[in-house]
């Protein structure tokens, strides 16, 4: 990046304080700038669709004197970011931070718009749009149908809902099939002994296990919108047993709205639950680059910090989707690039960023002599040529 030197925390907390609402939202321009460049150079399948995930995470905080913490429903000290990820390459589009007490989908609207429009800048010939129940947005999902935008949205379990599908007849549910976890190897092995279930059993405690899942349609107006949409309920029976003895099964009905009629009502579903890997996105924000914390005394400049230090993650996706998989091994640089892209960010450390080298200055030239191997090694160098081609 050019730096010459490393400011020390004080140096850094007086940056991020410096920084306003404006200038924050400049500097995230500015990076989906860079972003617009390396998407640029992405085979044409990789623009056929875009799914921006949205989620609202909190990052708790001990310090007193932070302006803008309040206490969430957890009862906890914190702010409550709101982060956009795109779901193809698990990249940050954008965070917004927020006061703790604020609730998951505010802003999320217009943070839709900011992000739908820079993919379709990008070149993503569809958008689909995804989140859990706070994000579901029923006063824009018109505007977004008409401007073309898919969506799937947990919807809330309201009392009318719950009754009509309740009412549904039963020649409308079908079986919801999911893949088994585990590779093939894993589930030949014989089950070993499930000692929690023992003691549950033994001490007479209640247990519940999902018995099955069956997946229904019907048609579903909001308050808020002048159309409707499809509604696909997911309905989980739950067997319950306290020790030996079964009790009456319990039922549990999930909601999604979505826009996509040519998709099966399982495969909505489906869809809508990966996004659970926004989840895992999240926790290297937080555990990995240590971006998704509070180390600044005001709201925007942690806000601030947050943007900057997310920029580490993009960077690795960047790198990875910058490397080269034309060629005589083009099968095995493909995987290589989707494991860097899905690599926690403690491993790229250690793998591709924490390797023992020697540096020589000599004939007018800089020479590297890396002392260690990591098993991406090859694609470092490759990546490194790649980058060093854009810069030119």
């Amino acid at each position: 990046m050019g730096a010459q030197r490393i400011p020390d925390p004080t140096t850094a907390g007086d940056f991020c304080r410096r920084f306003t609402i404006d200038a924050v939202a400049e500097l995230q321009a500015a990076i989906n700038e860079s972003r617009l460049r390396v998407w640029a150079r992405q085979p044409e399948a990789f623009f056929a669709k875009a799914t921006i995930d949205f989620d609202g995470t909190y990052v708790a905080t001990d310090g007193e004197r932070r302006e803008g913490v309040d206490i969430n429903y957890k009862g906890e000290w914190s702010y409550h970011p709101l982060v956009a990820s795109l779901a193809n390459t698990r990249e940050p589009l954008e965070i917004e931070n927020r006061r703790g007490n604020r609730p998951s989908h505010e802003g999320a609207a217009e943070m839709a718009d900011r992000t739908i429009a820079l993919v379709r800048k990008a070149g993503f010939r569809s958008v689909l749009l995804r989140g859990d129940t706070a994000f579901s947005q029923s006063q824009h999902l018109d505007r977004w149908h008409e401007d073309g935008v898919e969506f799937i949205f947990g919807y809330a379990a309201n009392t009318p809902l719950v009754m009509q599908a309740a009412n549904l007849p039963n020649a409308s549910w079908t079986p919801l099939k999911r893949k088994k976890r585990g590779s093939g190897s894993e589930l030949q092995r014989s089950p070993r002994e499930n000692h929690r279930k023992a003691i549950v059993e033994e001490r007479g405690y209640k247990n519940l296990r999902l018995e099955r899942e069956d997946v229904a349609e019907m048609r579903y107006q909001p308050s808020a919108c002048s159309r409707e949409f499809r509604m696909v309920v997911l309905k989980k029976t739950i067997e319950v047993r306290r020790g030996q003895l079964e009790l009456e099964p319990e039922t549990v009905f999930f909601f999604y709205i979505t826009n996509r009629d040519a998709d099966s009502p399982s495969a909505v579903v489906l869809q809508a639950n990966q996004r659970c890997n926004q989840e895992n996105l999240l926790a290297q924000l937080k555990g990995g680059v240590h971006s998704l914390r509070a180390p600044v005394d005001t709201l925007v400049a942690n806000w601030a910090y947050m943007v900057m230090t997310a920029i580490a993650w993009s960077l690795k996706a960047w790198l990875a989707l910058v490397l080269p998989t034309k060629g005589r091994w083009s099968e095995r640089r493909e995987e290589e690039r989707d494991r860097v892209l899905k690599m926690e960010f403690r491993t790229f450390l250690n793998w591709m960023i924490r390797i023992p080298a020697q540096v020589l200055r000599t004939g007018r030239r800089t020479v590297v002599r890396f002392l260690g191997w990591t098993p991406l090694l090859a694609a470092l160098l490759r990546g490194s040529d790649a980058v060093r081609a854009m810069r030119c």
